[in-house]
């Protein structure tokens, strides 16, 4: 079902095409890439890795990058909101995606922070309704 959500994910932000990876671990997984490559000792609930920025990019354009999510973290975090864990999992993957084509909450304006965050409200809402649990 993951794989089904990507593709409309990617089918509404017109990027039909595009391939991307999603892995899945706990949080010590998640906390072990975020120490590795981002610099920071801690889990978090979901990182992406872009392949259409920095060195090489371009070089695949329809290869979009990474999204790793911690499912551990989407637990909790799903219980304290008291939603569905799939819910979550769906979130994290949206947030992810967009995060894999350039939108940025963390080093970008406030302007494009709203951007990303009522993008991801849409998208997410649209997979509420065509997927119905």
């Amino acid at each position: 079902m993951l794989r089904q959500i990507a593709r409309k994910i990617l089918s509404v932000l017109e990027y039909h095409d595009a391939e991307l990876s999603i892995l899945i671990l706990d949080n010590d997984g998640i906390q072990e890439i975020n120490r590795e490559y981002l610099q920071r000792d801690r889990p978090t609930n979901v990182i992406s890795f872009a392949m259409q920025e920095g060195e090489g990019a371009g070089l695949v354009p329809l290869l979009l990058g990474d999204v790793v999510i911690s499912a551990e973290r989407a637990a909790t975090d799903a219980a304290e909101a008291g939603i569905p864990f799939i819910h979550e999992i769906w979130f994290l993957l949206v947030h992810g995606i967009l995060h894999l084509l350039g939108y940025d909450h963390e080093r970008g304006t406030a302007a494009e922070a709203e951007l990303m965050e009522a993008k991801e409200a849409e998208i997410f809402a649209l997979l509420l309704r065509e997927f119905p649990l």
